[in-house]
């Protein structure tokens, strides 16, 4: 409903003062009817401090899409490789050698594997004699130094230390020999040969 606007009022005072023509009283001067009071403006508020915002609630799903997941499994370390210079006739007695220091040092024989590319070792050529059978036996046995001849050498399992004799045989034997001799070895592997031959078999995939 609309406000209707109120006529001016005029205070006698500024008239003067009226008398009462029966009792000579002055009449009391009329107070003004106040009008309605203008609305008080609105204070702005005060901007109370910020409320920092709660913590982000990490359910168990989230924490497990965030946790870093186990690593693979580490590669093993390749062999470290020895090279002894020997003639093709002396490689058998370089490897000889080299089992003989590396027992000294603490090997344990059965860490031990030789393999020959020609002429088989003594103890292999004894051992075979009384069969194949009781030949891979003592290969699995683990118990002491084992001899074998490259074309078999495959059969063999791994061990810590290696020793190959590069003392003849086919053609291209030793580059296949070497390569498995390395595949067997975990630790060290020890070769025994012409140094040039050696070299470029090392070199071209060992």
């Amino acid at each position: 409903m609309p406000l209707i606007p109120e006529e001016p009022q005029i205070h006698e005072s500024a008239q003067g003062p009226r008398v009462t023509p029966a009792t000579g009283r002055t009449a009391p001067t009329p107070r003004p009817v106040p009008g309605p009071r203008p609305a008080a403006p609105s204070r702005p508020g005060r901007p109370g401090p910020a409320r920092p915002a709660p913590p982000v609630q990490r359910t168990a799903r989230d924490a497990a899409a965030t946790k870093p997941g186990p690593s693979g499994p580490a590669a093993p370390a390749a062999p470290q490789i020895q090279l002894l210079p020997a003639s093709a006739e002396g490689a058998l007695d370089a490897a000889e050698e080299a089992v003989d220091l590396l027992l000294e040092s603490g090997r344990a024989p059965g860490d031990i594997l030789v393999i020959t590319t020609g002429d088989p070792h003594p103890w292999a050529a004894h051992e075979l004699s009384f069969g194949e059978a009781s030949y891979w036996a003592q290969h699995d046995a683990g118990d002491d130094v084992f001899y074998t001849d490259a074309a078999v050498a495959s059969r063999a399992a791994s061990r810590p230390v290696v020793v190959v004799a590069v003392n003849g045989g086919a053609d291209g034997i030793a580059a296949s020999a070497l390569p498995l001799a390395h595949s067997r070895a975990g630790a060290l592997l020890i070769v025994c040969g012409d140094p040039q031959q050696i070299n470029s078999v090392l070199g071209a995939g060992v």
